[in-house]
């Protein structure tokens, strides 16, 4: 030892040492390995095995962990009931058309004005290669699904106070600081400084390898030429006939880059998470939640707001109140129950279960986070600058554009994604505008983006899940030091009561997290009852 006082270096800044140095992938991985995120475990279809005897099973929510667990009870032989806040099927699981109307907390209603075929998914988006357990349904409920692209070279990446407000490129700042990073570890690799760690037969195969990964010239140089070009574009493309030939463009320095800091947007790409390929159901991420209803069928009692929730050694009763007019007051009994309710409507609750449970109910925030939809008179983004679907990037408050990866190429309106915060301040500071305001607000940012916006913007809807009356929020915010001492009891069978939803897993906000959940939750429900 050296004597000097070293500070312990904390799993946050391990992982954010990961981040930086390996890239995204490595810190997701390293995340799973520390507890804090993990691959989906779905393994195939669950079997539940034995007779449940006539056993029944209200379950408190049909968003997908809800009818997940429907239905795999119901194949089982149980006698299933589940009670639904909404009108409709699937809580985050949605779709906004064309007619639609929603109402916040607040009292702020929109109706969606958006043209027919055309839609925006307020909730989930996307669905990765590797959630096995979504797709397995979506094969199963024979849900069509189609290409989601993430990644379009071609789409934007905006820093307000650099390259002068300047949108640019994807393709080009990634191609051009990749092209200066390799010339930077070129020069070291050749001036020796890397000869303690690789060896003589590596350091050449490294060279060749960054030369051919940073579209390096036969100098190790990355500079203006058509090797760069194949990388980042051309100033002039080829063509065809007389002066076809190609002009390459000019790099963007290495200290712009730096500066503009647009190089910490390229790492949404590498993250486990959004890599290719990812998918979406064809005419709208609800698809899957209507076809779960149709499986299920009269299972489903809609506009019930569950106001307690009492159980006994015998069973448990819910009681609720239709959410029209007339507000009737019901209850329900069953043998067990499976609530879904998000842990920011159910601390609200009066429901039966031990301290250690209700501590953990009541532990866990929800986050903030806003999607504004915008419709356009056409699809600007295709006709005028070839961007065929993806997301652009900014530090403007909007956060996020992103492009329909539908209907390609056609004439006609368009809607954007013109907004997408999430656990931004600004998620909360769009949270306290009228929708009207997050709307126009949506317009201005963008404009600067694309100044499109201002002749071809139509209309708009603008969802806050903060106001959302049957969430209260997006999706469960766990910190370290929740999970370690919350996690594990919210997880417990409590007398007869246990939780599901995607708060009660580690792939919070994902749909992938709500069915791993739900598929637990009545696996260990079925092996009590089968012990009982």
């Amino acid at each position: 030892m050296d004597g000097k006082h070293h500070t312990p270096m904390s799993r946050r800044d391990l992982l954010a040492l990961i981040g930086t140095v390996a890239g995204s992938a490595a810190m997701y991985h390293a995340m799973t390995s520390l507890g804090f995120a993990a691959e989906s475990t779905y393994n195939g279809p669950i079997k539940l095995n034995g007779d449940p005897n006539g056993a029944s099973v209200l379950i408190l929510g049909a968003g997908l962990a809800g009818m997940t667990a429907a239905l795999e009870l119901r194949n089982a032989g149980y006698k299933v009931k589940v009670l639904e806040f909404n009108s409709r099927p699937g809580g985050r699981n949605w779709t906004l058309r064309g007619g639609d109307t929603f109402t916040e907390l607040g009292g702020n209603s929109q109706t969606c004005e958006f043209a027919p075929g055309l839609y925006i998914n307020p909730g989930p988006w996307r669905i990765p290669y590797h959630h096995r357990g979504v797709l397995d349904y979506c094969r199963r409920l024979n849900v069509a699904l189609e290409p989601f692209i993430q990644l379009n070279h071609n789409a934007l990446l905006h820093a307000s106070n650099g390259f002068g407000g300047k949108p640019q490129r994807i393709r080009e700042i990634q191609a051009d600081f990749h092209g200066h990073v390799s010339e930077l570890l070129a020069k070291v690799t050749q001036q020796g400084a890397l000869d303690a760690a690789v060896s003589k037969q590596d350091k050449e195969i490294l060279l060749a390898a960054l030369r051919s990964w940073g579209a390096l010239d036969s100098s190790y140089a990355y500079k203006s030429s058509l090797i760069a070009a194949g990388h980042r574009g051309f100033d002039k493309a080829p063509g065809g006939g007389r002066g076809a030939a190609p002009i390459a463009g000019t790099p963007i320095e290495l200290s712009d880059i730096l500066q503009s800091r647009l190089w910490r947007y390229l790492q949404s790409f590498a993250q486990f998470d959004f890599q290719t390929t990812l998918f979406q159901p064809v005419g709208g991420m609800d698809a899957i939640g209507k076809a779960f209803a149709r499986e299920l069928g009269d299972l489903i009692h809609y506009n019930a707001r569950v106001t307690r929730i009492q159980q006994g050694s015998d069973g448990v009763t819910v009681t609720y109140a239709d959410t029209d007019a007339q507000a009737a007051v019901h209850q329900e009994k069953a043998d067990w129950c499976i609530c879904t309710i998000p842990l920011s409507i159910l601390s609200e609750i009066e429901i039966d279960v031990g301290a250690p449970m209700q501590a953990a109910i009541e532990a866990v925030p929800y986050i903030a986070s806003v999607k504004i939809g915008l419709q356009f008179k056409r699809r600007f983004w295709e006709e005028d600058e070839a961007i065929y679907g993806g997301i652009s990037y900014t530090d403007l408050p909007i956060g996020q554009i992103g492009y329909p990866s539908m209907d390609f190429n056609r004439s006609g309106r368009g809607v954007l994604l013109g907004a997408y915060l999430y656990g931004l301040p600004s998620a909360y500071e769009f949270t306290a505008l009228t929708p009207q305001e997050r709307i126009a607000d949506a317009v201005e940012f963008g404009s600067r983006i694309h100044p499109q916006y201002r002749t071809e913007f139509e209309t708009g809807v603008a969802v806050a899940w903060n106001r959302m009356p049957f969430t209260l929020g997006c999706a469960g915010y766990w910190t370290e030091a929740a999970r370690a001492q919350h996690y594990d009891n919210l997880c417990q069978i409590d007398g007869r009561i246990v939780l599901a939803g995607e708060h009660v897993s580690y792939m919070p906000a994902w749909q992938e997290g709500a069915i791993l959940s739900a598929l637990d939750a009545v696996t260990r429900l079925h092996q009590r009852v089968m012990k009982s």
